[in-house]
């Protein structure tokens, strides 16, 4: 299994570029408090600052993150930046003020640098970090967090699935495994790790579909390894119906075991 970056040295680059001053808290979200991480889980960290970074903090810590995310072996990280007063009081859609994560390294090595922009994304991350209750740094995430409303949450994991369903070709695990995970949460209103959400969907998943998000979830996992050439005519369909069913209209959750 993949090793660090530790979350000491995350918290170390983070209070060091930022300051004290400026930072009300670190908190860890995702896999790592959903579950426990994965093979193939990234080390998911939100900060929450005072104020927006400067050109020269945005800098340094995506100089730091280049070197310490996904090289020699280590796990990926994806590190994201709010300014409380984006997101307390809450609304939609919430701005990011800083974002690193290594599907974007290409435009980072180009010369990119992350800036303020609304994500709707945050609802669902935001969620995870109040539900995980993980800090690093700071108190707890409901004393500088407030909670995003469902009909927002809905909003929001569903806003991103065109953009999700193109890049099924290069990212089809990530893909597959996202989508089942928003599936789960639409229909039971509650946020689960990606294996949990894929076991959810396969009790529920129609005969033909159920070997291509198996074999998603096997991967996760670490019980096989990543190829899809043996079911490349079944993924495709697979993804399709999965698109649908988080597409389709939802007035609530109807919570199932």
């Amino acid at each position: 299994m993949p090793e660090g970056p530790t979350t000491d040295q995350l918290l170390d680059l983070v209070r060091t570029t930022l300051g004290d001053d400026l930072l009300l808290g670190v908190y860890l979200h995702g896999s790592a408090v959903l579950g426990g991480l994965r093979p193939h889980s990234d080390v998911d960290v939100l900060v929450v600052a005072r104020k927006s970074l400067t050109t020269r903090q945005r800098r340094r810590l995506l100089d730091e993150l280049l070197v310490l995310s996904g090289r020699d072996g280590r796990r990926y990280v994806e590190l994201t930046v709010v300014v409380r007063s984006e997101v307390r009081p809450w609304r939609y859609p919430p701005v990011c003020d800083f974002l690193y994560g290594d599907w974007l390294r290409g435009d980072y090595e180009r010369g990119t640098v992350p800036e303020p922009e609304p994500m709707p994304d945050l609802a669902p991350l935001l969620t995870m970090t109040l539900l995980g209750d993980t800090p690093l740094y700071g108190p707890p995430p409901a004393e500088v967090l407030d909670p995003v409303p469902y009909d927002d949450l809905v909003r929001a994991i569903t806003a991103g699935v065109p953009e999700l369903m193109a890049d099924l070709a290069h990212d089809t695990r990530n893909v597959l495994l996202t989508l089942a995970r928003i599936r789960t949460t639409l229909a039971t209103g509650a946020v689960r790790s990606k294996d949990a959400a894929a076991d959810w969907v396969l009790a529920r998943l129609p005969e033909e579909h159920r070997p291509v998000l198996a074999r998603a979830r096997a991967i996760y996992l670490g019980e096989a390894e990543e190829g899809w050439d043996d079911l490349r005519d079944r993924v495709g369909p697979c993804a399709e119906y999965l698109a649908r069913a988080v597409q389709s209209p939802y007035s609530s959750p109807s919570p199932q075991p």
